[in-house]
């Protein structure tokens, strides 16, 4: 190659670098720089703290972030098994799926990407508490597995002894509710802590599935008791179905997606022995069940009853009666019970749900708080007072839902250890 065209190659390589410089990013690329400039790194703050010893088996893994977001969170034990979890929703912590075993070393790596786009990650590694010695309250879930429930279907959560106020918030944190499609509730409190009850503002829509997990195992209570078990459970919400039951007219009413489908005579409680008027919900289906009033008051009686729906933990059911056909649509004779034909009694196994609503008016007694699964016999306003963390204010019940059958339009006591069979 001569001389002159060395020099004309050279001449076009000189000349087209520029234009290949113009065509990149620079500006951006300085931008960028800039921008990492001004924006300070990721700052993340972890808990439990390094090296932390006696950490409870409940432990979420903190995570403080300034400057930038979580992206990334890997738990490992002392033998190199990873343990599955999940964020908050809110970010907070990131929850292991299970409780961790007691007395062994876990690390966990957290990866943070800054609003510059750096990314960082920070470590933390800390060793569990052997068995608590404390005692520990026993929790019951009210919500099983693989069922169908009714639109009314409050998750419950019993607690013996019960919970005490300063520790509510604690132990409502470690309940996790998960709606599809979402229908975000709260949970609410009895006053004396015994038991705990979710909803939504409005009723459950047909079809939705719930799952559930009470991550209560060795949590901390207070300052002298623990949490005892793992719960959980995932059902789904059936037909519409609600019972209204009016002691003035002494005759029952039952809606079927809002529509009435039959009405029933029934007798209720005698003045000695009245029903509860409030908004409850059916706890429990029997085909055939004993009655066994003895050392109650205005007891004494043993009594074999087929098709029986629990409303109450004190004893009050819906059930067959022939003894009372006579009565029934003219004259309360029961214990407290809704006594109905064994025709209609049999008929109502076939089309009520555990969780359908039943609503009784015009009796001499309103419904205790915790006489079963109250959960709607309260306003939404003063359910959300219940609960011990905050309610977002944007939950407020739907404006079509003031119809008192639940699904029409929709697309202070303590749970009894051993409830009472009493009915009448």
């Amino acid at each position: 190659m001569d001389v002159r065209r060395r020099l004309t190659l050279l001449a076009v390589t000189i000349a087209a670098t520029p234009l290949v410089l113009g065509g990149c990013t620079a500006g951006e690329r300085k931008a960028a720089e800039r921008a990492a400039r001004v924006t300070p790194p990721p700052a993340v703050e972890l808990t439990p703290a390094d090296r932390t010893r006696d950490v409870p088996v409940s432990a979420e893994i903190g995570t403080s972030v300034a400057h930038g977001r979580v992206t990334g969170v890997r738990l490992t034990d002392d033998k190199g098994r990873q343990v599955a979890g999940e964020p908050r929703e809110d970010g907070t912590s990131w929850v292991p799926g299970a409780p961790l075993a007691g007395g062994r070393t876990y690390t966990a790596e957290v990866t943070v990407t800054g609003d510059g786009g750096r990314t960082a990650t920070r470590t933390t590694t800390f060793t569990t508490a052997p068995k608590p010695t404390k005692p520990a309250i026993t929790s019951t879930l009210y919500f099983t597995g693989n069922q169908t429930y009714g639109t009314a279907m409050p998750v419950t959560v019993a607690f013996d002894p019960g919970v005490p106020k300063e520790a509510r918030a604690a132990v409502q944190k470690r309940l996790f509710v998960k709606t599809d499609p979402p229908q975000p509730g709260t949970w609410s409190w009895l006053e004396d802590g015994s038991q705990a009850y979710y909803r939504a503002p409005d009723f459950w829509r047909p079809g939705t599935k719930i799952s559930v997990r009470a991550a209560l195992e060795g949590l901390p209570i207070g300052k002298d008791l623990v949490g005892d078990a793992e719960h959980r459970a995932t059902s789904k919400i059936g037909r519409q179905v609600s019972v209204d039951i009016d002691n003035a007219s002494k005759q029952m009413s039952v809606f079927r997606d809002g529509k009435l489908v039959r009405r029933i005579p029934v007798s209720l409680g005698k003045p000695s022995t009245p029903s509860s008027s409030g908004k409850m919900v059916i706890m429990e289906k029997h085909e055939r069940t004993t009655f066994d009033t003895r050392g109650e008051p205005d007891g004494g009686y043993v009594v074999d009853v087929d098709d029986a729906q629990r409303l109450t933990w004190g004893g009050e059911f819906i059930h067959s009666a022939p003894w009372s056909e006579g009565d029934q649509g003219f004259t309360n004779v029961s214990h407290g019970c809704a006594n109905v034909s064994a025709a209609a009694a049999d008929w109502l196994m076939g089309i009520t749900q555990v969780g359908d609503l039943v609503t009784v008016t015009g009796t001499e007694v309103p419904l205790r708080a915790g006489n079963g699964w109250t959960a709607w016999n309260v306003s939404w306003d003063e359910f959300a007072k219940g609960s011990a963390l905050p309610v977002p204010a944007g939950l407020r019940p739907s404006p079509h839902t003031a119809s008192p059958h639940p699904g029409a339009v929709a697309g202070g006591g303590s749970p009894a250890p051993t409830p009472s069979a009493s009915g009448g």
